[in-house]
């Protein structure tokens, strides 16, 4: 146990992470569940299940669980499903300042963690993650999140509960901030973006201003919000958001039943993603001091999610697969040369092979709108990067 661990505040206990001096009975009861049993062994089926809880049982801490279980198994799915995770831009860090790091979202479980693998190895202090609890499908997930640093953002409520809610969230991550010196991560909108157009919702800023008075500059200010930019080569789930995007064209109240989120998890954590980079930006305090004072409110919030955008847009890695999704959708060939016609071929199989995955009846004209909505997702980032560049000149 941490003997500096600040006291959370009550308001906050049942969103907070699991403190240290209950981690290891936390811990007791999870080991017995037989859902992780389940999802342990089905994610290392080698593993010897008893001799595993034997070494669980003798932490006593988020940080060295972490550090001596959590690392070594997203080291070995790094291994196992990708070409490397790497890092650029991590001198931006200043490690006397707590950040904010606000992300676009790719992956439901790995962007958080693979930053924090990041952070790890440049040696810097990993982050406490936000995690929506409609991912908590069962009681011992969120036993294992809370048991990993995570806290929890309350979703799917009345109005009333939503504003409490945000209230509450908001004065968890400040207090996190100034009073634990601890960073957070958080993505840029509730859920993946679907077709990878990435762009901050005006609600995720609202909620983080709340909780650090009425002034919103000051507020955000005090959070040190940092963008990173995630850039994935192959998104494991590409076929999986087409089909998603054909359901709700055919019926616009469709929605995932938690099998489907369950399914994208070990889909993303289980399947090749090729490289992964991480793109630490400037914090964007500066930015924010050159905002007038006289700007209308709501004006205000989309000011301050423009430059996160715009931060995220120019730090995109690109991969041949980005390039030739560009001159796909756009019907030219504007990027033929940054890619090979071996590598076209290569990722028009590869796109071929994700579209025999989908699992419902589908004609000719579906597999083409599916196919079409997978090129649109891998070119995106570019068209963003694209404008991002052209609003500097």
């Amino acid at each position: 146990m941490d003997c500096n661990e600040i006291k959370v505040p009550e308001e906050f206990s049942d969103i907070c992470p699991f403190s240290d001096n209950v981690f290891h009975s936390e811990m007791a009861k999870l080991v017995e569940e037989p859902g992780f049993k389940h999802a342990v062994t089905y994610v290392m089926p080698n593993v010897d299940y008893d001799q595993f809880c034997q070494q669980l049982l003798k932490i006593n801490n988020k940080r060295d669980f972490q550090i001596g279980i959590m690392h070594p198994f997203l080291e070995m799915l790094e291994h196992k499903t990708t070409a490397g995770v790497s890092c650029s831009g991590i001198e931006m860090i200043d490690d006397n300042v707590s950040n904010v790091f606000i992300t676009n979202h790719r992956d439901i479980v790995l962007d958080a963690s693979f930053l924090n693998i990041n952070l790890i190895r440049q040696n810097k202090p990993t982050t406490e993650v936000a995690i929506g609890n409609n991912l908590l499908i069962y009681d011992w997930i969120s036993s294992l999140v809370r048991l990993n640093r995570s806290f929890i953002v309350k979703r799917d409520m009345s109005k009333r509960q939503t504003f409490e809610a945000a209230q509450q969230l908001s004065g968890y991550i400040h207090f996190t901030l100034t009073q634990k010196k601890q960073s957070i991560w958080i993505a840029q909108r509730e859920g993946r973006c679907k077709d990878s157009n990435d762009r901050t919702q005006e609600s995720l800023i609202k909620m983080l201003a709340l909780g650090g008075g009425r002034n919103i500059i000051n507020s955000l200010k005090e959070l040190n919000l940092m963008p990173v930019s995630i850039s994935y080569e192959y998104d494991p789930n590409d076929y999986l958001k087409a089909k998603e995007f054909l359901l709700k064209s055919k019926d616009p109240n469709f929605k995932k039943s938690q099998r489907d989120d369950l399914f994208s998890m070990e889909t993303g954590l289980l399947q090749y993603k090729g490289h992964v980079h991480f793109t630490f930006t400037k914090c964007i305090n500066e930015e924010l001091d050159k905002i007038p004072g006289d700007i209308d409110k709501n004006e205000l919030v989309r000011t301050i999610c423009h430059i996160i955008d715009r931060s995220i847009h120019l730090n995109y890695r690109f991969y041949p697969c980005n390039y030739i999704s560009y001159d796909v959708v756009e019907g030219g060939i504007r990027f033929a040369d940054k890619y090979t016609s071996e590598e076209k071929d290569s990722f028009f199989e590869y796109v071929e092979n994700q579209l025999a995955k989908v699992d419902i009846p589908v004609d000719s004209n579906d597999i083409e709108y599916m196919r079409r909505m997978i090129f649109t997702m891998y070119s995106n980032p570019l068209r963003n990067h694209l404008a991002a560049v052209a609003e500097l000149k």
